[in-house]
């Protein structure tokens, strides 16, 4: 299966590592910093339209970005961005700030079941297709030693939730109904699908 080349807007390894899993060239795109690494929730916002607004900003801001520095440093290529998030109860569980914060997230998925949604956009100048990607997932119930030998490993620090489930809190992780790789990051399915929509419509 042939895909078009595109632009990468994620510092992600992850999301990285699975486009060149399927065999997907790209490039990463790496933007100026932003005020503020996550993007605040709006008022009266759901946590699905929070996904889906962060995946479209994301893009727009990639897109501004390409047109500002014009075709001579950076080709026009398709945009790719996405923006997982981990929904416990309405609450959205970001990134930790520190080891106590990602302690107190993981004492409250112990024992239950939480939703990751995650968006992904692909994007240029004249159009905009995204795709949603729903999972949940139900997590073993932590005991205190278990959440501090992980939390020990720094694994937690960079990841949505506290945890990135292809690493050791695959071991905390009873069932999962949906994407795998969408809670990784990038679900490939519906990457797959929007990337076959921009090239059909060529």
């Amino acid at each position: 299966m042939k895909f078009p080349q595109i632009y990468l807007a994620s510092a992600s390894p992850r999301r990285h590592e699975i486009l060149t899993q399927l065999g997907v060239p790209h490039e990463v795109l790496r933007l100026p910093p932003t005020e503020g690494e996550d993007e605040p929730r709006l008022p009266g916002e759901s946590p699905a339209d929070y996904v889906e607004r962060t995946a479209r900003d994301k893009a727009e801001r990639a897109l501004a970005y390409l047109a500002q520095q014009g075709p001579e440093r950076l080709p026009p290529r398709p945009v790719l961005t996405a923006d997982t998030t981990v929904i416990l109860q309405n609450d959205i569980l970001g990134k930790p700030a520190s080891v106590a914060e990602a302690r107190a997230m993981l004492e409250r998925l112990s024992g239950s079941e939480h939703e990751v949604r995650s968006a992904v956009v692909l994007a240029d100048s004249r159009r905009m297709l995204e795709a949603v990607s729903i999972t949940t997932v139900r997590f073993a119930v932590l005991s205190p030693e278990d959440i501090d030998l992980y939390c020990a490993t720094g694994e937690p620090m960079d990841k949505a939730g506290a945890y990135g489930i292809q690493g050791l809190a695959g071991l905390f992780v009873e069932h999962i109904s949906g994407s795998f790789s969408g809670v990784m990051g990038l679900p490939v399915y519906e990457t797959g699908r929007l990337l076959r929509q921009f090239t059909q419509q060529l």
